[in-house]
């Protein structure tokens, strides 16, 4: 049969009943403001761990309110907590406290 360069790509839809919200849950007990991000892009704009690595606030958070959290822990070790992003936020996010609290339930999860 001749190859014409085409092949079936894996589907994209998001699987959200099958999804972990435990460390998304836990980040909004823990800090309400957690859920106020509009996906604006500041923050991964100004971060410094990003100028240097591929770590991506935006898509962090993006891919835990989804409850995607496959290699969230070694993405978000990159952070270097500066604070750059909790300045510029538009709508005030607790931006470090998110990061430590998403590490608390990484740390809880894996201690289950």
């Amino acid at each position: 049969m001749k190859e014409w360069g085409y092949s079936i790509l894996k589907g994209r839809q998001i699987d959200f009943e099958n999804n972990d919200f435990s460390i998304s849950r836990f980040v909004e007990l823990h800090e309400p403001s957690f859920s106020w991000c509009i996906g604006c892009g500041s923050c991964t704009a100004t971060c410094s761990a990003a100028k240097f690595t591929d770590f991506n606030p935006r898509k962090v958070n993006l891919l835990i309110q989804r409850g995607e959290i496959k290699g969230i822990e070694d993405e978000i070790a990159k952070c270097m907590l500066c604070g750059k992003c909790q300045l510029v936020c538009p709508r005030g996010i607790n931006t470090r406290n998110v990061v430590q609290n998403i590490k608390r339930a990484i740390s809880k999860s894996y201690a289950l």
